[in-house]
């Protein structure tokens, strides 16, 4: 009697946290990670110890909102029922929204083109407890979003964020092309709602250097506050030196929104 053939699938996931009480998504000894939480559900539901890749590396209290993962597998659950059955077993702040079989040379990170980052900053006058751990609540001065706009489109194109990257990082090329970066006043209203301005900062480039979407939002709110002038942005990217940048804004107001992938990375067979 002729054996089964054993079918290897790759599974892509998109998922959705609010990283206030995690250490980031990687992996780490003795802290809380997004990683080993979605690892646990996985391992438990399919009876093997997953690898899960991701897009990339959340910090510790950044959120996402289109995280992409995929982990290759021998089982045989359908899409519908592990995509229920991961959700039931995963606490309340991570949750996965979409299970899609990939083909087997699909890679979370080497496989996408773009991903975009958004940076949430609420302008008021006092704190706003309720949105302590999902924004900047910057009390401080009232931010020009024109000028901090005028600043933050000069990044687009292809250039080194050098002067954007977190001190001893390993990336091998510091070059990353930015598709779109702007900062915009919110119009439509926000839950919960308070009586300030909302100012959205975007970003949507080919990659990422450790801390760099942090790093740039550090940079526009100085100078939305009138403490660098915005024509400096040209200036502080050519210096090619991170003292030149300033401050990191805090982890809590950016958002993973979305990963772009190639139409040929997730086409073709199925299985291996």
């Amino acid at each position: 009697m002729a054996r089964k053939k054993r079918v290897f699938r790759n599974i892509k996931l998109t998922i959705s946290y609010c990283g206030t009480r995690f250490h980031g998504w990687q992996k780490q000894p003795g802290v809380l990670t997004v990683q080993e939480v979605l690892e646990k559900a996985v391992a438990t539901m399919t009876g093997e110890q997953p690898s899960l890749i991701a897009s990339g590396r959340t910090d510790a209290g950044v959120h996402a909102l289109g995280q992409v993962v995929n982990f290759r597998t021998q089982s045989t659950i359908p899409l519908d029922g592990l995509l229920k059955g991961l959700n039931s077993m995963l606490p309340s702040d991570i949750a996965v929204l979409e299970a899609k079989d990939v083909p087997w040379k699909f890679h979370a990170i080497g496989s996408s083109i773009s991903k975009m980052y958004q940076y949430i900053i609420i302008n008021a006058d006092t704190r706003l407890p309720l949105w302590e751990d999902r924004a900047w609540v910057f009390t401080r001065a009232v931010l020009d979003a024109d000028a901090m706009n005028r600043a933050a489109s000069v990044l687009e194109g292809t250039h080194d964020f050098t002067s954007f990257t977190a001190r001893g990082s390993s990336a091998r090329t510091r070059d990353r092309t930015v598709f779109h970066c702007g900062v915009k006043p919110v119009e439509h209203a926000l839950f919960p709602p308070a009586a300030c301005r909302y100012l959205m900062f975007s970003i949507a480039a080919d990659g990422f250097l450790r801390y760099m979407v942090r790093n740039i939002a550090g940079l526009l709110v100085e100078m939305g506050a009138g403490r660098r002038d915005s024509e400096e942005m040209i200036h502080v990217l050519e210096a090619r030196d991170r003292a030149a940048a300033g401050p990191t804004a805090p982890p809590q107001g950016l958002y993973l929104m979305r990963v772009d992938y190639d139409q040929k990375a997730e086409s073709g067979p199925l299985n291996f």
